[in-house]
């Protein structure tokens, strides 16, 4: 079962199973999602070739893949967004499209999990606790397990995940399987994903842990490599959106301030809201979203900047009017 929550600047999703959140999405509205569809024109196309780029309705290019021979630059067609625009340190992979005979759509997070035909309810809070647990983890890109902990850096190229602790290499890299899978889920990563295990010494070793990958991501639509000589394996997913590992790491004080605003809303206490907060971040909270934390909470919402703060440190609190 999926919850959804229609928070300030930010539509979340969770998968919960027994009682625990098993998968997670963010969309921020205004960013393109997979599966919108408008009609845009093609800009630029590379001789001999069924690719180009197309310019989007709010000025954002697109690559588009499988043109047909009849369009040419400057014709006008229509595009499906297969994965939207992708940030990364330092640049922005564009968003990919193809073109589609479908009536133009822009869905929301909810439409598109109930496309993949799962069941979706629209709460004010989810049910569960570990949201912010779960950004934690993605803001720190550690995870701590029982022996060892995983490290995630993403890369332009792919998400690596390095196996650190002190368990002896085979005990090690079969306890960092079951936190791998869940991270996966948990973190909604796609693309092409790189997990440095222990280096193991022999075939047996190896074959063992490959077994165990196999079972705990039989659930999870991917193809990977076997285990190399260097504890080396790929896991190629498909990519249509932007996981919360890469938010975190790339719009670090946009996700930030999307989650102190979700705990001002959740402030019962009566009397105005003060957010304590760092100068980064009070730029990322627009006067609209500042108005709709007012019209949701029927406060007076205050600002008070603390540059001494960490990005994370903020807070928020009721205050005497």
């Amino acid at each position: 079962m999926w919850y959804l929550e229609q928070g300030i600047g930010e539509d979340r999703a969770i998968c919960v199973a027994d009682d625990e959140i098993i998968a997670a999405r963010i969309h921020w509205p205004g960013e393109l999602i997979a599966g919108h569809v408008e009609d845009a024109r093609l800009i630029s196309r590379i001789s001999g070739s069924a690719r180009g780029t197309a310019l989007l309705a709010s000025g954002e290019e697109a690559l588009v893949d499988r043109l047909p021979k009849s369009a040419s630059e400057g014709a006008a067609l229509r595009l499906e967004i297969t994965r939207p625009a992708i940030g990364e340190r330092g640049r922005l992979k564009r968003a990919q499209a193809r073109p589609s005979d479908s009536a133009p759509i822009s869905p929301t997070l909810a439409q598109t999990l109930a496309a993949e035909g799962s069941d979706v309810t629209t709460v004010r809070r989810f049910p569960v606790s570990g949201w912010a647990d779960l950004l934690a983890d993605a803001l720190s890109r550690e995870i701590p397990f029982s022996g060892g902990s995983l490290i995630f850096s993403p890369t332009p190229a792919m998400v690596t995940i390095d196996i650190d602790g002190s368990l002896p290499p085979r005990e090690l890299a079969l306890a960092a399987i079951t936190p791998i899978a869940a991270a996966l889920k948990r973190f909604d990563l796609g693309g092409s994903i790189g997990i440095d295990f222990p280096t193991l010494q022999t075939k047996p070793e190896r074959r063992e842990v490959d077994e165990a990958l196999a079972v705990a991501l039989a659930d999870w639509p991917h193809e990977r490599t076997s285990i190399n000589g260097f504890g080396f394996v790929q896991l190629v997913s498909r990519l249509t959106r932007t996981s919360l590992l890469h938010r975190a790491s790339n719009s670090r004080t946009g996700i930030i301030a999307r989650h102190l605003l979700r705990q001002a809303e959740r402030i019962e206490e009566p009397s105005a809201l003060m957010l304590t907060i760092h100068p980064a971040i009070a730029a990322k909270i627009t006067a609209e979203w500042q108005a709709e934390l007012a019209r949701r909470t029927g406060r007076e919402i205050r600002i008070k900047l603390e540059p001494a703060l960490a990005l994370e440190g903020g807070f928020a609190q009721a205050v005497p009017i």
